[in-house]
């Protein structure tokens, strides 16, 4: 039987009740009911991403994202989307660093018949030569895609194993080439069995459900699913950077691009939540201060942006700047650091610091909107920062961020030591 916990609030001022139980085999089952749609998401998270792949097999986590949906036990092969989409549904799946999900959605009539296709391929996947070699060469398509042929994923990928010496994080979450095309059949069958366990995962079912009905229901699809072996831990071996690292490639594009990463702290670090805030006032909305600054005032770029994504550990804040043909790339970099230089020694303007956080307390309502962006946000943070209750805490959290806690954060982390740029320049160009 499960054992079943007290009802809890979950995020959005407690506008949903969340239902925390866990199964004997390990597996973390959270149910959220809400009967304004009639809809239900059910969304898998296994704790699995390029964080847990050794040199070898990269890439074998997202691989394996498409192999689960080439049949099992009690589906074959291209079943699993026949029948869940002959009931109305849809589903989808991706793979980041540090997790794999997962996630279905369809009127609740079709909740048993989603619970009985995942719990299916969780339970016996069938692992062939055929359908290995069908997804390798798709996965590896999609490399050339979005890779080998895309300029923002070619510099992402330099950048990732120029700023990282030691740590997973240092190679691609679709993997290298050479990898992709020798992972085998044993080492398929050895990553399933290591985490595609259910106590490796957790189980979201968000929407028109009830609780209770739902929980016999993953019961009886799920219970039976053996616990498998404890995942291996990864090592945090990452030195301290010690200067300044650059890069530069030769592609045949229109115009030249800057990519610049700055080492930044794990999710629930103090200092993410400041990070996200500036993140915000950098260079989310046209009146972000980069692209008021570079792109209307100096002209110096087309376009510019700030990714900073959470990590379970120590990860990069990214910033990417599309340039005109005819820029020096050696000007636009010099402007983009003295607006960082700006913001960490004069601070970020009131009525910019209240935008951003005006921003994410939006972000932070839309993922409430629908039960399924509700059930992602909640596996997420559960993952990487240990409790769905956290999204709660989040707007009043970046509320009280100080102007002075944002400063610190910029004088922190965008030190020229920890700084590692790539330039690309069209074929031909000289190098500045």
């Amino acid at each position: 039987m499960a054992r079943q916990s007290a009802k809890a609030k979950s995020g959005g001022g407690g506008l949903f009740p969340v239902h925390e139980s866990s199964l004997r085999n390990g597996l973390q089952v959270r149910i959220s009911e809400s009967h304004d749609v009639p809809v239900v998401a059910v969304y898998t998270f296994f704790r699995v991403g390029s964080r847990n792949e050794v040199p070898g097999t990269t890439g074998i986590s997202h691989l394996f994202e498409h192999m689960m949906f080439n049949g099992a036990k009690r589906y074959g092969p291209k079943e699993f989307d026949r029948v869940l989409e002959s009931h109305g549904g849809r589903s989808n799946a991706y793979t980041t660093t540090d997790m794999t999900v997962y996630h279905d959605e369809a009127t609740p009539e079709a909740l048993e018949v989603i619970l009985d296709l995942e719990s299916d391929r969780m339970q016996s996947l069938a692992i062939t030569p055929r359908t290995l070699e069908s997804e390798r060469d798709v996965v590896l398509e999609e490399r050339r895609v979005r890779v080998d042929n895309d300029i923002p994923g070619m510099m992402d990928e330099e950048l990732g194993a120029l700023a990282f010496k030691a740590h997973p994080y240092r190679w691609p979450v679709i993997g290298w080439m050479k990898d992709i095309q020798n992972i085998t059949r044993k080492d398929c069958e050895s990553f399933f069995q290591t985490y595609y366990a259910p106590n490796n995962a957790t189980l979201y079912v968000v929407g028109d459900v009830d609780p209770e009905k739902t929980l016999k229901l993953i019961q009886r699809y799920y219970g039976a699913i053996p616990r498998g072996p404890a995942a291996p831990g990864v090592l945090d071996a990452e030195p301290e950077p010690k200067g300044e690292r650059r890069a530069q490639i030769r592609h045949p594009a229109q115009a030249p691009a800057l990519m610049m990463g700055y080492r930044a702290p794990p999710a629930g670090d103090p200092d993410a939540f400041a990070l996200d805030v500036l993140q915000y006032a950098l260079a989310v909305g046209e009146g972000s201060l980069l692209t008021r600054e570079l792109v209307y005032e100096q002209e110096v770029a087309l376009g510019c942006g700030v990714d900073w994504s959470w990590r379970i550990d120590p990860g990069l804040m990214i910033a990417y700047l599309e340039l005109k043909p005819d820029s020096a790339p050696e000007r636009a970099e010099q402007a983009f650091y003295a607006e960082l230089e700006k913001v960490a020694k004069e601070g970020v303007d009131g009525r910019v610091l209240q935008k951003a956080k005006n921003n994410l307390k939006a972000h932070l309502l839309r993922e409430l909107a629908t039960a399924s962006s509700r059930a992602n946000a909640l596996g997420t943070y559960e993952l990487l920062l240990g409790s769905w209750r956290k999204q709660a805490e989040l707007a009043d959290r970046y509320q009280a961020i100080s102007g002075e806690e944002v400063q610190a954060a910029a004088r922190k982390y965008f030190a020229p030591e920890r700084r590692s740029v790539v330039t690309l320049l069209p074929s031909g160009e000289e190098a500045p």
